[in-house]
């Protein structure tokens, strides 16, 4: 029975990363036709109601109040939802799928070092140097090498935005602390219902400013397709398999397997006909091998803790 659920586990997981590994060459698609202010809006607002009228049926209309935490809440979904789209949506207009995907790996070691300086929480030395190793991979990925021509191309440009959207998701993720009385359901309604509001606010104004400018009826009916990938298969179908999964793999495995997105992301632009450089590759390898040896590393050290306890 157990090895049954931890199978579904995988199972489920899987399909995250297989929904998370299309988000970014999608994404890159989207934003050639489709201005990244209103792309999160379009995105972000039918996702946060669907999760919304899922909590209210199953946990009841009282699970959507906020029950004094409204501020958190805003705060983190504001942050979580509202700034990792923009980021990374606008990223994309500036960088390549495969490199916003790779830096959005380093997540880990963001959050590493956010409980460090936080929480006074220090990492070992293994993940300090896991995470020295990784930082070095995304540096030759994004520079390929040159950082000078880097800067110049304009490219550099959209890899800082990808790292900004990694440390608002991990903004995110530690929020579920400040909130750990929500169930995760509870936690990600409540938080992408005020991020989707100060997406709606956001695009307005930013159009009103003149640095915006909402599509019109044919251009969304174009880009119809990547819009419903990014709100079905990315938003629902992957956060819903991913809270479900990790309950039945714990957070150790599910990240493991959640290394090989940018591993996705680089084979589907392969497949596309994307030539990659030979310093690309190697940074990348580095990246994903730093993330592997760090998360077996932990998996050793919880091992260790509770050596009566099985760990998959």
């Amino acid at each position: 029975m157990h090895a049954d659920r931890f199978l579904v586990g995988i199972g489920l997981v899987l399909v995250t990363v297989l929904s998370w590994a299309g988000t970014f060459p999608v994404g890159k698609s989207a934003v050639a036709g489709i201005d990244p202010f209103w792309l999160a809006v379009i995105r972000y607002l039918p996702t946060a109601a669907f999760f919304a009228a899922l909590l209210a049926a199953i946990e009841g209309p009282r699970a959507l109040r906020y029950d004094g935490s409204f501020r958190a809440a805003a705060t983190i979904g504001v942050v979580g939802f509202g700034g990792f789209n923009l980021f990374a949506f606008i990223g994309l207009q500036h960088t390549s799928a495969e490199h916003v995907a790779l830096v959005n790996a380093l997540q880990t070691p963001i959050m590493a070092l956010a409980h460090w300086a936080w929480r006074g929480v220090r990492p070992t030395r293994f993940t300090l140097g896991c995470i020295v190793l990784a930082l070095v991979g995304v540096a030759l990925v994004v520079t390929r090498g040159d950082p000078v021509a880097a800067l110049h191309a304009g490219s550099l440009l959209g890899d800082v935005l990808a790292l900004c959207a990694g440390i608002c998701w991990v903004v995110y993720v530690l929020g579920v602390v400040k909130l750990a009385r929500f169930s995760a359901l509870r936690y990600t309604a409540l938080t992408a219902l005020p991020g989707a509001v100060a997406l709606t606010l956001i695009a307005p104004l930013m159009t009103a400013l003149g640095w915006s400018h909402a599509p019109d009826a044919a251009t969304l009916v174009a880009y119809a397709w990547q819009i419903a990938y990014l709100i079905v298969f990315t938003s629902i179908i992957g956060v819903l398999c991913w809270n479900a999964g990790i309950q039945r793999v714990g957070p150790l495995n599910a990240v493991l397997l959640a290394n090989l997105v940018p591993v996705l992301v680089f084979a589907i632009g392969a497949a596309r006909g994307a030539r990659f450089a030979a310093v690309e590759v190697v940074g990348g390898t580095i990246v994903i091998a730093a993330l592997v040896a760090n998360n077996v590393y932990l998996r050793r050290q919880a091992r260790a803790a509770a050596p009566a306890r099985i760990v998959p």
